[in-house]
């Protein structure tokens, strides 16, 4: 059996783990096993970079900080869990269903470039973790598509899983850190071919969960035929 990987990725407050895991459960209901995974790793030592990043020890706002170097910390994360963690499920031809991976610092590092210079942070980027860390690749991405000043709002009061409080990160705290991840959201989307969800109605209002996992539900079948 062939192993897929399928990730379901998006600007902060977007659904993630909600949709991550009503698909898992959906998949489970039809005789499929799977394996959940969630980056960063928070519990592993390998995300000790990443908090540190998180918590403004390189920089204090988001922008301060390389975009690059930052995103090798997300990928050391991610090749430790692999090693560590899922690598032996991938090689069985489990199915895997992340929420977030790789293309989360396409999404959060790229925000940091523009133009011709994105476009080269994103070629680097899957050539990095794929080509030469030896990461899998994904079989599909879905893009939960959340503009930002709906994400701000949800934000509002949620906790945070880098610090365990209710504080913000340097991400989280920077609203034109934010917008400026949407629009590389929307890029990324374009230039690696993933699957976008709209996740808002014409009013900014979020749509019904159970519609947005329908719509999920149906690409990633399409992905694990």
């Amino acid at each position: 059996m062939e192993p897929r990987l399928i990730v379901i990725d998006g600007v902060d407050a977007s659904g993630k783990a909600t949709q991550t895991a009503l698909l898992r459960g959906r998949l489970e209901g039809l005789g499929r096993e799977v394996v959940p995974l969630s980056f960063p790793d928070y519990a592993s030592p390998a995300s000790q970079p990443v908090r540190m990043y998180l918590a403004g020890e390189f920089g204090y706002a988001a922008f301060d900080v390389n975009p690059y170097a930052a995103s090798v910390m997300y990928a050391v994360d991610r090749y430790a869990s692999y090693k560590k963690t899922w690598g032996a499920d991938y090689a069985a031809g489990r199915l895997l269903l992340c929420d977030r991976y790789t293309t989360s610092n396409a999404i959060h590092q790229g925000s940091k470039l523009k133009g011709s210079e994105r476009e080269e942070f994103f070629r680097w980027l899957y050539e990095l973790e794929f080509d030469r860390m030896g990461l899998p690749r994904p079989d599909g991405v879905i893009f939960l598509d959340v503009p930002p000043d709906v994400s701000l709002r949800l934000m509002q009061g949620r906790p945070n899983k880098a610090t365990g409080g209710d504080g913000k990160d340097i991400h989280e705290a920077d609203r034109d850190y934010l917008f400026a991840c949407y629009d590389a959201a929307k890029d990324a989307a374009r230039f690696y071919g993933w699957t976008r969800i709209d996740c808002t109605d014409g009013a900014g209002n979020m749509r019904e969960v159970s519609v947005i996992n329908d719509e999920i539900f149906a690409a990633a079948a399409g992905f694990i035929k």
